[in-house]
């Protein structure tokens, strides 16, 4: 994982985060990080192949469909998915700052292809702990 500067760099810079397998159901640790991201102020791309809408939000139904490029891709799927969501982000005509896999989500395949390509990648760790960690500790402070 990234040292903490270079993390808290990513979280201040990012301005859009495109979310995999996006889902509004309450109570599930997707929705939790979602919603908390929204009230962060970032821009937020919900991805889902099946669902048209998440958090009152237009889904995407793939990141060639989002309406632009996202600084951070943060992926809510399994191990088995990101291999092949890497070889997306390499379809891609842009790429992100991040590949940031969840708690519980590693996967050696997906960050060799990523950071082959020079892309920052990120495995088991929780958008929405890090970001409270590294930067809402760090707003407390400095009011």
């Amino acid at each position: 994982m990234p040292d903490d500067t270079s993390l808290r760099a990513l979280l201040r810079n990012a301005k859009s985060i495109a979310i995999l397998g996006a889902k509004d159901t309450p109570g599930q640790p997707v929705d939790r990080v979602g919603r908390y991201l929204l009230e962060q102020g970032y821009a937020i791309w919900p991805v889902h192949p099946v669902r048209r809408a998440v958090w009152g939000l237009t889904a995407f139904p793939h990141l060639a469909a989002l309406p632009g490029p996202a600084d951070i891709i943060d992926v809510f799927r399994a191990p088995r998915y990101c291999p092949e969501h890497a070889r997306e982000i390499l379809a891609l005509p842009w790429r992100p700052q991040c590949f940031w896999m969840q708690a519980g989500i590693a996967s050696p395949e997906a960050r060799e292809l990523l950071e082959a390509a020079g892309a920052r990648v990120v495995e088991n760790a929780c958008l929405m702990v890090e970001h409270a960690r590294l930067l809402r500790g760090t707003a407390e402070q400095q009011a």
